[in-house]
């Protein structure tokens, strides 16, 4: 059975699950999605893996993982999603290393995030397609696609103070916000670092 390929078209909150986030998928050459529901964690480091801006200052799981690959001249080929049951999206690894190749099993979220880090290609298979595809209507495919281009993802806010926080954003200067996010990503709270980008990109 062929393999088809597919690319990253974004990240959502989700709206049937409460924490979670719903990663889709689309494949390069037709109009059919892939909706994969995700956790925070999984959201948050796939997000940073496409942030060109936020560099955590201490690796995160799948930064380790890579890492500890290319020390040891593994390397990631592609991520295949190979399997549907009850609703949960089981992936391979296809890794290479001197020649020899590995296939080791992974959660999708992961796959993904590693894929990413690689610059692996992910493919499927036409009958995953066929059971969980989506075709979407052109003005959500539209919102998806903004959404990827200005890498906006949206994360949950824990309590009324932050909320007030993130409206103060408009009131500082350019500079301050440099500053703000960099703090930000210093302490970890990648969150907050987003909310920051997104209100420097307005202003750029």
């Amino acid at each position: 059975m062929s393999l088809i390929k597919l690319i990253i078209k974004g990240i959502s909150y989700s709206q049937t699950q409460s924490g979670a986030y719903a990663l889709v998928l689309s494949e390069m050459e037709g109009k059919r999605t892939l909706p994969i529901i995700i956790g925070a964690f999984e959201a948050q480091s796939i997000a940073i893996a496409l942030e060109k801006e936020i560099r955590p200052p201490r690796p995160l799981t799948h930064d380790l993982f890579k890492t500890f690959s290319d020390r040891f001249s593994i390397k990631v080929s592609q991520v295949i999603i190979h399997k549907l049951i009850d609703g949960v999206f089981y992936s391979s690894l296809i890794c290479e290393r001197e020649g020899v190749e590995e296939v080791i099993d992974a959660r999708t979220s992961d796959a993904i995030a590693l894929a990413i880090r690689f610059q692996a290609p992910i493919f499927t298979y036409e009958n995953i397609l066929d059971k969980a595809g989506v075709y979407l209507k052109m003005d959500e495919e539209l919102i998806i696609e903004e959404d990827l281009e200005s890498e906006e993802i949206e994360f949950s806010l824990e309590d009324d103070e932050e909320i007030g926080n993130i409206k103060e954003f408009t009131k500082i200067p350019l500079s301050e916000l440099h500053h703000k996010m960099n703090e930000a990503v210093a302490n970890e709270d990648y969150e907050l670092a987003a909310k920051i980008r997104d209100e420097i990109s307005k202003r750029s």
